[in-house]
């Protein structure tokens, strides 16, 4: 069980070096071995038809290189929602666990990973979101949406931003492994009992909802992630939730279970795959 807690903690910090000096994102090893990212596979294997489409629109509205703009906008807001949800989870859980470890209540759950009490845990995440650092005024709405969602939902969080590579050739960075609320879970159809299980989540912003080929890909995403926590790790996690920032109001959340979970799996392999042959080929 220990050895567990231990190989999660170790991915908080990446054994991988990362380069971004050549046409696509890669890692390396401390043995050369080199890793593509998780995205740029997703990226490369991908029927960019219609994002394409979008290009050429706003372009021919907006001028030459609108689109491009918006997707640096788009970009931005999302890091800085990202580093306020990363913030709040680590610095609540170094302020959930101080307090756990001063009471003696810390202890392993049945999945091997250290628990804090429930109530500890919302109690630090309540005291550290008045401090979560500034963002800027054009990704306020979609912050004020990822911390609402998390806030409410999240009841431990186990990892955030860990770093995973797989010998199938791909690496990446999970957003966070964490429990989720019993509620949580019954609103999307899920038993209750997962109360304390890990799930993987993925914070994602966008002005407009989702098209269904994008969320299939974020869920192949959340499939590559998956695979290299197992591998890691040995923590199987009992399912993954996409979170979608929006602008105004609640994000678009979907739900993965297990078993969709593992179809990701065998989709995002089948994507390395053909990803792999096409560079061999080029």
């Amino acid at each position: 069980m220990l050895d567990r807690t231990n190989a999660l903690a170790a991915l908080r910090r990446s054994a991988l070096v990362r380069d971004d000096s050549g046409p696509q994102r890669i890692y390396r090893d401390a043995a050369g071995t080199i890793y593509f990212s998780v995205t740029t596979i997703l990226s490369a294997t991908a029927d960019k038809s219609a994002l394409e489409g979008w290009a050429k629109r706003q372009d021919a509205i907006y001028g030459a290189g609108a689109a491009e703009q918006d997707r640096n906008t788009a970009a931005t807001r999302g890091t800085q929602a990202h580093n306020q949800a990363e913030f709040l989870l680590k610095t609540t859980n170094k302020v959930a666990r101080a307090v756990a470890n001063k009471r003696g209540s810390l202890r392993l759950d049945p999945y091997g990973l250290p628990h804090i009490p429930t109530p500890v845990f919302k109690w630090a995440m309540g005291r550290t979101l008045p401090g979560v650092p500034p963002v800027s005024l054009s990704a306020k709405g979609y912050a004020k949406s990822l911390l609402g969602w998390i806030t409410e939902n999240v009841t431990q969080c186990h990892a955030s931003e860990f770093s995973i590579h797989h010998p199938a050739g791909f690496a990446g960075t999970a957003d966070c492994l964490a429990s989720v609320a019993a509620e949580t879970l019954e609103s999307h159809g899920e038993t209750p009992s997962l109360a304390g299980a890990p799930f993987i989540l993925d914070w994602k912003t966008s002005a407009n909802r989702r098209s269904p080929e994008m969320l299939a890909d974020y869920t192949l995403q959340l499939g590559a992630y998956s695979l290299g926590l197992e591998h890691l790790t040995n923590i199987e996690p009992a399912g993954a939730f996409i979170v979608v920032a929006r602008r105004v109001g609640p994000p678009d959340v979907t739900y993965v279970n297990r078993d969709q979970l593992v179809l990701a799996q065998d989709g995002y392999l089948a994507r390395c795959r053909q990803f792999f042959e096409a560079i061999q080929d080029a």
